[in-house]
């Protein structure tokens, strides 16, 4: 794209942008010349009402809000992608500013947020939940999301009692309301960054969990602070009753639109009936007095390992698009409106009740994640640290203290500036610095070999465009012959010794030849893909050929790419130098297989029962590449800061004799072949 083309396309950028900002807080100026105002408890009809509304007034206003927002979220991805920070971050910024700028104060009902946006956001996080991942760390994932959110509930509200004038009962309201976590402006860093999996799995499921449990104690404590009656049975039954219950009506609903999925054989209607599930489960629950929440995310789980393996490739495809356009959708309206909603002079006057929510929250969340996380498979220190930063709070805890009745007056009105005060600071404080806090923690260092590769594949674009550019001059007649052949030769042979670089580079190193091979795949089935509409369009080809053959390339793209990708990344490597097995204490064995497969090192698991350690083992195997033994040496004693005592036995084999938890064999390889 040349210059004229780039200035062009920011000046309609600019204008679309100006247009977003003017629908966002052309509605602000209105309301202060008098028109009608937003009411919140009638949001469940209209979710932004009028005065004395026409249906047609109302429903325009609504379209133009939205889109403008649509508009400022769009211009904010391209900026934090660029800037590389959070979306969710520079959203609430955005909202801060729009507020600022509209002058006004805009009141939002809590069903839009807990009827409208917040099921396709669980309910997309839920769908893509294995449930075989789920199963191993569940005792993990349940311990933070149900102990966790009582102990959260508690220590915040005993903090505040004690430093503040609230009472016990209105503190622990505050308590519970806050003790939802939302990871979703951090989960999206992580999967780009590569984090590893488990800790990807242990903050989404805590979140998945403690949403439903946050709401039913909230319930539980607001009923308490109004009447103030408790009984600790009754408190349970009903606890139980109603997170069991949305549990069950989850479950059953998962299976009955599952089973319609099998028998169905339409994409359009298939993905229809997984917004009816996602929408309808939450609504019967709500219907019937159980937690609405934990319907969506039993129905999400279920219908996301069941409904996938029913359906045809093509259905897939577009199903898994669907959902992920929608919470997309659903995320930009909650963190647009979260900074929509926080007013800064409020905020302001209540500075000193926010510092002590804030530190409350924070000890709060110490205490939960690092004293109950030893239950079940242990979690390795490092993802303690990044759980603790990684609390942050989001849609959840904002509904709910829109949502707080107005007999509780003053201390309700600083509830609220509390909880918009702590979900500014988690946002803003915690989301913008977790990508350093990872990197300090070691989980999304970059390679070496990874590192020399990105570097010589930068020099081959920069050689080839130089050699294009040049060769584009010779053929319009703007270089003469004896300049093109003095200067293309060398260039040429330069770009072939760099692209001989990068692939011994390639070959060292699977990790970057799997991504490559993704990318190609795709790049393949999609080009297939897009031949076979332009013959249907064309009328080259019939519509039963097309529906056969589309099916088939949707099927490489779902099933045979991913099959072949992890493969590779299982494979040994092909110029292994070394063989290195670990011997240590099977809950262990997790932690270094993140470590060591983050960095690009398969490793193969060897069952093992019993041995010199004393106690349960795992055995695993490691393919050394040339030169690649100090980085996995190093890789393993940055695993000792965790807890583990890692020795090194000797090239002949034989291990010293340690009381360590783990030992390490290399043993040198005479020759190699892969089968």
């Amino acid at each position: 794209m040349n210059a004229s083309r780039k200035n062009v396309a920011i000046i309609l950028l600019t204008l679309l942008v100006a247009l977003g900002l003017l629908n966002a807080t052309n509605f602000s100026h209105a309301q202060a010349a008098g028109s009608p105002s937003i009411d919140p408890a009638s949001a469940s009809s209209t979710l932004l009402e009028e005065e004395e509304p026409t249906e047609a007034n109302n429903a325009i206003l609504i379209i133009e809000i939205s889109i403008g927002l649509l508009l400022v979220a769009s211009l904010v991805g391209i900026i934090t992608e660029r800037l590389r920070v959070p979306y969710t971050a520079g959203l609430v910024l955005i909202g801060l500013v729009l507020a600022l700028v509209g002058q006004r104060e805009i009141n939002v009902s809590p069903e839009l947020f807990l009827g409208i946006l917040v099921p396709p956001l669980i309910f997309e996080a839920a769908f893509q939940v294995k449930a075989k991942d789920l199963l191993r760390d569940l005792a993990p994932i349940l311990s933070l999301a149900i102990p966790g959110v009582l102990l959260t509930t508690f220590l915040v509200g005993g903090v505040l009692y004690w430093g503040t004038d609230f009472s016990l009962t209105t503190a622990l309201v505050f308590g519970s309301l806050i003790a939802a976590t939302d990871p979703v402006a951090v989960v999206g860093l992580f999967r780009s960054l590569g984090v590893p999996h488990r800790l990807q799995l242990l903050l989404e499921g805590e979140s998945l969990f403690n949403d439903g449990t946050a709401i039913v104690l909230f319930n539980l404590m607001v009923t308490i602070a109004l009447t103030g009656n408790f009984s600790i049975g009754e408190s349970i039954l009903n606890f139980l009753i109603v997170s069991g219950g949305g549990l069950l009506m989850g479950l059953i609903l998962g299976l009955l639109i599952s089973q319609a999925i099998s028998i169905i054989d339409n994409a359009l209607i298939e993905t229809t009936l997984t917004s009816v599930l996602a929408f309808g489960s939450y609504i019967l629950a709500e219907q019937i007095h159980v937690s609405g929440v934990l319907a969506v995310v039993a129905a999400g789980i279920v219908s996301g390992n069941l409904g996938p393996q029913r359906m045809a490739p093509t259905s897939r495809i577009l199903v898994f698009n669907f959902w992920e356009y929608a919470a997309f959708l659903a995320n930009s309206f909650v963190f647009l409106l979260i900074g929509l909603q926080i007013d800064l002079s409020i905020l302001l006057s209540d500075w000193r009740a926010i510092l002590w929510a804030i530190a409350a929250v924070l000890v709060a969340r110490a205490a939960s994640i690092y004293g109950l996380s030893w239950i079940g498979s242990g979690i390795p220190r490092k993802y303690k640290h990044v759980l603790f930063w990684g609390g942050l709070r989001g849609a959840i805890s904002l509904a709910l203290a829109l949502s707080l009745p107005a007999v509780l007056g003053e201390k309700g009105t600083i509830i609220r500036s509390m909880a918009f005060g702590v979900v500014l600071f988690t946002l803003l404080v915690q989301g913008l610095t977790m990508k350093p806090f990872l990197t300090r923690m070691g989980l999304i260092q970059e390679s070496p070999a990874q590192e020399e590769y990105n570097g010589l594949n930068a020099r081959v674009i920069m050689s080839r465009t130089a050699y294009n550019h040049l060769k584009n001059m010779y053929q319009e007649g703007l270089l003469s012959r004896p300049v093109w052949e003095l200067l293309s030769k060398p260039i040429e042979s330069h770009t072939n010794k760099l692209l001989n670089a990068a692939a011994r580079a390639v070959q060292t190193d699977p990790e970057i030849e799997s991504r490559e091979l993704e990318t190609a795949i795709s790049e393949a089935l999609n080009s297939e893909r897009a031949a076979l509409q332009d013959l249907l369009r064309d009328g080259k080809i019939s519509e039963t050929t097309f529906s056969k053959l589309i099916q088939e390339v949707d099927s490489a793209i779902m099933d045979n790419q991913a099959a072949l990708i992890h493969q590779l990344k299982h494979r040994s490597f092909r110029n292994a130098e070394d063989l290195m097995i670990i011997v240590l204490q099977d809950k262990f064995q997790s932690e270094i297989t993140d470590l060591l497969e983050s960095a690009g090192y398969p490793v193969t698991h060897i069952a093992s029962t019993g041995g010199f350690l004393g106690r349960k083992n795992a055995t695993l195997m490691i393919g050394v590449p040339a030169g690649k033994l100090p980085e996995i040496k190093s890789i393993l004693e940055s695993v000792t800061k965790t807890g583990l005592q890692l020795e090194s036995g000797t090239l002949t084999g034989k291990p010293e004799k340690s009381e360590a938890i783990a030992t390490i064999f290399n043993l040198s390889i005479e020759r190699h072949e892969e089968l």
